[in-house]
């Protein structure tokens, strides 16, 4: 098959282009030529932002797509741009679980959603839930509704993902725990720790995009992605710590006595639970057990570290002060 994927060289994406290409489709990346791994799979590549796409349409016609993956859209603009110049093929989008109201009241930290959270789940009231935070890589207008609203009318079908984790996270979401042990921690703050917020491993979430990408029977529709069991934060950390082989262990302290990048451990408000028996039920698709996931990936970020420390004296001494009132 002849696919044809928006921006694919970054973590999720890039590891969907690569399982195409491993099961022999013929891929083409449309992406603006700052980020594709090198050395990569030989994959045909159009180096453009996605908004001067209308500039290459031959080239895309000449390609012919007869699926689209949308691995890239944040915004209404960045879909809008797009429409024109490709055909109407079985298109997948990449989604957020951030669109459901459950989110709000996540960040909110009140109780806004009940859990777990399924497809037809309340969405979140307010659009633009970025707008003025200055995240990195984050658009003040980033929203996933705005995206979805536009795809949808297409017949797409609107995958909505979790935390996502794994070989080559530019988050790097184990560092929370891993920054500490790298430093030499052995004891580690932690709150309540019992939030419930859906994760996935990138290697199962790509095989469920390429699983949607198969079946015409989900043609505009939205599903959930991400893993059947979710533990608790304070359970991830301790098979963090257990993956990395480390003697370190939590400690309790109170919320308010809590580092800045440990506040997520808090008690929660809000879960952000999410239900993914569509998934399962409509792809066959089935994820890993979370705790071999979470070993994977933490063998992987241990081999792979940043290129500098990410641990001060400061937050060192942030760290002591929050156990000294354990």
């Amino acid at each position: 098959m002849r696919v044809l994927v928006l921006g694919g060289t970054w973590f999720l994406g890039r590891r969907i282009v690569e399982r195409l290409h491993l099961r022999g489709d013929e891929v083409l990346v449309v992406h603006r030529g700052r980020s594709a791994p090198d050395p990569w799979v030989p994959v045909r590549q159009m180096w453009t932002d996605r908004h001067d796409l209308a500039e290459h349409a031959d080239e895309v016609r000449r390609f012919a797509p007869q699926a689209v993956v949308d691995t890239s859209a944040l915004t209404a603009a960045d879909v809008d741009t797009v429409l024109g110049v490709l055909p109407e093929v079985p298109t997948v989008v990449l989604s957020s679980q951030d669109v459901y109201q459950a989110y709000a009241g996540l960040r909110s930290g009140r109780c806004e959603a009940p859990v777990p959270v399924t497809e037809e789940a309340e969405l979140r009231h307010q659009r633009y839930p970025h707008r003025g935070s200055g995240f990195a890589h984050v658009p003040d207008d980033y929203e996933k509704l705005d995206v979805e609203d536009r795809w949808r009318p297409r017949g797409a079908t609107v995958l909505r993902l979790p935390v996502v984790y794994g070989p080559h996270d530019w988050q790097r979401r184990e560092d929370i725990v891993l920054r500490r042990l790298r430093a030499g921690r052995r004891r580690i703050p932690i709150g309540a720790g019992n939030l419930l917020w859906t994760r996935g491993y990138v290697d199962d979430l790509a095989t469920g995009v390429l699983a949607a990408l198969d079946s015409r029977a989900v043609d505009g529709m939205t599903i959930n992605l991400g893993e059947a069991e979710t533990w608790p934060l304070s359970t991830w950390f301790d098979q963090i710590i257990g993956a990395a082989d480390a003697d370190a262990e939590l400690v309790p302290v109170a919320d308010e006595a809590l580092p800045a990048d440990l506040a997520l451990t808090a008690a929660p408000g809000q879960h952000l639970l999410v239900s993914v028996a569509r998934a399962q039920a409509l792809l066959n698709w089935v994820p890993g057990k979370p705790a071999e996931r979470v070993a994977e990936s933490v063998r992987w970020h241990l081999a792979h570290p940043p290129a500098e420390s990410t641990w001060t004296e400061a937050d060192a001494a942030t760290d002591e002060a929050a156990l000294a009132v354990a």
